[in-house]
This record gives C-alpha cells, sequence and structure tokens, in this order.
C-alpha cells in the first residue's frame, strides 16, 4: 500500500507570479540583466541539516552565474567531488560549470592540512567565491552537502530553473562528533534493485551518512549471490514478504552498489544474519538443517523461528564460504553477523556458535559486528555491537551492554523505539509496524546518544544508525515516506554537537527541507509537530 501524496500544489502561486512579471513587462520595467532579476534572500548559514558545529554569517553573498567554474586543486579526490558537484547543479542552473584546476574565483575545492579530521571542512563564502577545504575527499563531499542546502531548493529538479543562485556570505566550520553514521536498508523482507539502492543512498548521502548496511539475508529472501552455494540465492532468493517474486545481487550488482556508496563517501557494512534469520538458507540446502530436512520458503514475518545447526561443521563450512565470498566483495571494514532474535537457539549453543563465527570473520580480514544480542556472548577483541532495545527493555539486558561497552567493545546505537524508519508515526500510518510503538519525529530526534543507556561510557558509543526493515514496504517511494522526516534528525544526532541538539530550533529547519524534499520527488510525512510553511 502506498501513501497519499500530500504535496500541496504550486499553481495558484505560479499563475500569480507570471500575472505580475506580465504587468511589469507591458509596463516596460522588465530586463533580463542580472542587476534587475528578483531580489531574494540566501538561505541562512545556520538552517541547514545537520547543524554544523561553528557558524560565523557575515559579508555579502556569492552568487553563482553563467560565468562561474569550479576550481579543484588538481587532486584526483578533489576533482571527483568536483564533477560530483557539476553533475548536480547543471540541470537546474542550466550553466555549463566547467570543472578546472586552473583560475580564481567561483566555487573553490581544495584539500589541504588543517583541523578537519577525516571528514571535517570549511566553507568560506563571499563576493568573490565559495571555497570548501578539507583534510580528506570525504570532508570535500560533506562540505559539498551543506553548499548544496545553502542554495535554493529549486537546484534539485532535473529542469532549468529560474534563480538566483545565491549563497549567504560567512564561514562555516565543521566536523562530525561520531564516526558512525549509519543508515540501514533491509533488502531482504522486500527485494530492491540496484537502481533504487542507488536512489537511497543518495537520499542519505544528503545529510551526511556515512555507513550503508545492508541486510543481506532473513528468513523471506537471500539477497546476495555465493559461488560455493549457488541455491542461497537461485532458490532462497526466489521470494519475499508477501510472496512476491523476490531477486537477488550477482557479485556485480553488489559491486555496483558498492562502487555508487563509495562515490558518495559511503562505507558498506554487509550483514548476514546468523544463526537465526536463516529460513532462506535453511530452505535452500538441507545439510545445514538438524533434521536434514529442509523446511519450506517462508513469506510471513513472525520471527525467532529459524536456527543454523550449531553442532554440525558443514554450518561452519558454510559459514566460511560465505564470509570469504562476501569479504572479499567488500572494501570496507566491517561484516555484521546479526546474532538476534536466535530464540530456537539454546543459549549454550549461541555462544558456542558466536566463538566459533567471530574469528572467521577475522581470518578474512574483517571487524565483527553484531547486534546487542552478541553482548551475551563473547564479543571478539575490537568487534562493534549494535544496540536495538527499547527504553522498556529489561535492565538486566541492557546492563549485559554496558558491561562490554566498559570492557572495551564499542557500541553503535539504534534503539528500535528512536531510530527504526519503518516505525509507524502513529495509529494512523499508512505503512510500517507497531511492536516499539508510534515513533513521531520529535521521539526520533529529542536523545543524546552519549547519555543514552546507562552505564556506558561515553567513548564507548561509536555512533547512530536509522535501520529501515521492509516488511510492510515494497517500493522507493515507501522508504522515503518512512525516512521523511526522520531520517534527517538521526543524522544530526550522529554528526551535530551535543550543544546544538534543540528540538523547538530544529524543528524549524527540518519544517525548511520540505521544498528541497519536494524538488526531489521525496513523498514525505506531514508530521503536525513540525511548522511546514505551505
Amino acid at each position: 500500500m502506498r501513501p497519499h501524496r500530500r504535496h500541496h500544489s504550486t499553481t495558484p502561486r505560479l499563475t500569480r507570479l507570471l500575472g505580475t512579471l506580465l504587468l511589469v513587462t507591458a509596463a516596460g520595467a522588465f530586463t533580463t540583466s542580472a542587476s534587475s532579476a528578483p531580489r531574494a534572500a540566501p538561505t541562512p548559514l545556520d538552517r541547514v541539516i545537520p547543524a554544523p558545529a561553528s557558524v560565523e554569517p557575515g559579508g555579502a553573498p556569492y552568487r553563482v552565474t553563467r560565468g562561474t567554474h569550479i576550481r579543484v586543486d588538481g587532486s584526483p579526490d578533489a576533482r571527483r567531488v568536483g564533477d560530483y558537484l557539476a553533475e548536480l547543479l547543471r540541470p537546474s542552473t542550466g550553466y555549463p560549470l566547467p570543472v578546472t584546476d586552473r583560475g580564481t574565483g567561483g566555487i573553490r575545492l581544495r584539500l589541504a592540512e588543517g583541523p578537519y579530521g577525516a571528514e571535517g571542512y570549511r566553507l568560506d563564502s563571499g563576493r568573490d567565491g565559495v571555497t570548501i577545504t578539507a583534510g580528506e575527499a570525504a570532508g570535500l563531499f560533506h562540505g559539498v552537502q551543506t553548499l548544496r542546502q545553502l542554495l535554493p531548493a529549486a537546484v534539485e529538479k532535473d529542469s532549468v530553473q529560474p534563480g538566483p543562485w545565491l549563497v549567504a556570505g560567512g564561514t562555516i566550520e565543521d566536523r562530525p562528533r561520531y564516526g558512525w553514521r549509519g543508515a540501514m536498508l533491509d533488502v531482504s523482507r522486500h527485494f530492491f534493485t540496484v537502481d533504487e539502492v542507488k536512489r537511497y543512498i543518495d537520499r542519505v548521502a544528503l545529510y551526511k551518512y556515512n555507513k550503508l548496511h545492508l541486510h543481506l539475508s532473513d528468513d523471506q529472501g537471500w539477497r546476495i549471490a555465493i559461488d560455493s552455494w549457488p541455491r542461497l540465492a537461485t532458490y532462497g532468493g526466489s521470494t519475499e514478504a508477501g510472496g512476491g517474486p523476490g531477486g537477488h545481487y550477482t557479485k556485480d550488482d553488489y559491486r555496483e552498489i558498492v562502487r555508487y556508496a563509495a562515490s558518495r563517501h559511503l562505507e558498506v557494512v554487509p550483514e548476514i544474519d546468523m544463526p537465526g534469520h536463516t529460513n532462506a538458507a535453511l530452505a535452500s540446502y538441507a545439510e545445514l538443517n538438524c533434521d536434514g530436512v529442509a523446511p519450506p520458503l517462508y513469506t510471513g514475518i513472525e520471527v525467532g523461528f529459524s536456527t543454523l545447526c550449531v553442532d554440525k561443521e558443514v554450518t561452519y563450512d558454510f559459514v566460511d564460504d560465505v564470509v570469504r565470498e562476501l569479504a572479499a566483495l567488500t572494501p570496507g571494514r566491517y561484516f555484521h553477523i546479526g546474532g538476534d532474535e536466535a530464540h530456537s537457539t539454546p543459549h549454550e549453543d549461541f555462544v558456542r556458535f558466536m566463538d566459533r563465527v567471530q574469528p572467521i570473520v577475522a581470518e578474512h580480514g574483517k571487524t565483527v559486528i553484531g547486534w546487542h544480542q552478541l553482548a551475551g556472548a563473547n564479543p571478539a577483541e575490537g568487534a562493534l555491537v549494535q544496540y536495538w532495545g527499547l527504553d522498556r527493555t529489561d535492565d538486566a539486558e541492557k546492563a549485559q551492554v554496558a558491561e562490554v561497552a566498559r570492557n572495551g567493545t564499542g557500541l553503535i546505537l539504534s534503539p528500535a523505539d528512536r531510530t527504526y524508519l519503518d516505525m509507524k508515526y502513529d495509529e494512523d500510518t499508512p505503512l510500517g509496524l507497531d511492536w516499539a510503538g508510534h515513533v513521531e519525529v520529535r521521539r526520533s530526534y529529542d536523545w543524546d546518544p552519549a547519555a543514552y543507556l546507562p552505564g556506558v561510557p561515553e567513548t564507548a558509543v561509536r555512533g547512530v544508525e536509522a535501520p529501515m526493515w521492509t516488511e510492510t514496504l515494497e517500493t522507493p517511494d515507501q522508504l522515503d515516506f518512512m525516512a521523511f522526516p526522520r531520517l534527517p534528525g538521526v543524522a544530526e544526532l550522529g554528526w551535530s554537537p551535543a550543544a546544538a541538539h534543540d528540538w523547538d530550533t530544529y524543528r524549524v529547519r527540518l519544517a525548511a527541507q520540505a521544498p528541497r524534499w519536494e524538488a526531489l520527488g521525496i513523498d514525505y510525512y506531514r508530521s503536525p509537530q513540525v511548522p511546514w510553511t505551505d
């Protein structure tokens, strides 16, 4: 089911504008010179999401014109970001915006030593141009996302718009609070094509996310080709929740997703959930079952009934093959092994399984991530635990997570009643689930990751992640409706300094994003908690 579009027509406004222009033309006062263009105020530097670390407004704005060049410092990294920026701005401005390593003025992208870290940047804007400076390419890219939000929302359209294209004067100095700002997409419950995943990548890149966590296997479908176990994809991937046709990624498909994510400075984190959430694998290969009998494919949404056979050696041959082949396709540092809701696996077996599997991940050069149930086993040195519990989660379970955090295990925070983008906004939301409760926009935003779990040292928190589970979501538009307007808020929790987190000011900035989403074709939820302007 697809939510009703709630955009407002701009036709009356356009009609009034055209009428005014006709009257001015008749009076002989309308010209096409820059000096007589309609007056417009640029977007204030502090209007962007995530909120920058430091903003100093001042001075005249810069105006992007037909003569603007994008000037890079000659490095391949800066050139790639410059080409991306040019491709972003050309359709709406109609300007050529050549990318060059010569000349002065215009929009300048430069790499230089400084207090930027891996992802920080400085943006200086004035009458003569805009300069974005960063220590690494990721910082330049994030600075470009800020520049993008400082330009009018019409810059997102794919046809020529009238402008003017002003960038407010002043300086932004910015760097992220946390190094982990993840967006998870579940392609197992419902399958999404390569192009649909790319579309989601572009959505999250706008808000400076830097991790794309792909949930590639579950009871309802196996989504990645494994040469040594081919039926995982061809049979295990042949359906999805609700009984649709499913699908899977070839290795080339997956490489293309990884490549595209990297071009947006997102690191892909693959997840193969185990020992539970494995019915698609169990249905594909009978020998993975303790009784040697393959169950039927599954298209429901209940959880906790499936498990790999912990006592069989073939189970670990299977895990080794899958991790080896997928790790070879993945240049990123991490491999997510799931571990949640293994209700059919006795606790002692769960611990034994994790003790066997974590070294396999290390052997193939990756760092383990598991859902927070891994804290009940023996997290490997350097492993990360992803917490998905609720405010009402049992105190003993929270204490277990806090204990491993105090012992050196890093935490990614994804509390389901705060960051799960598939949770309904309210009882009338036509999509999503509500087992974690209703998650309105303020609830999703108004919490502090550093203080969320009692007993967890602030240094253990690596960042935040916004999971999008897809039991009820089948189309890109439905992903948009559930992600927006919550996705930008989780991004701000991960990027902006704690002192910048203020609901009353954030909701105003969030409302100002709506015209940009409309220009991008994003079908969003018009929360009554946000003061939308139309």
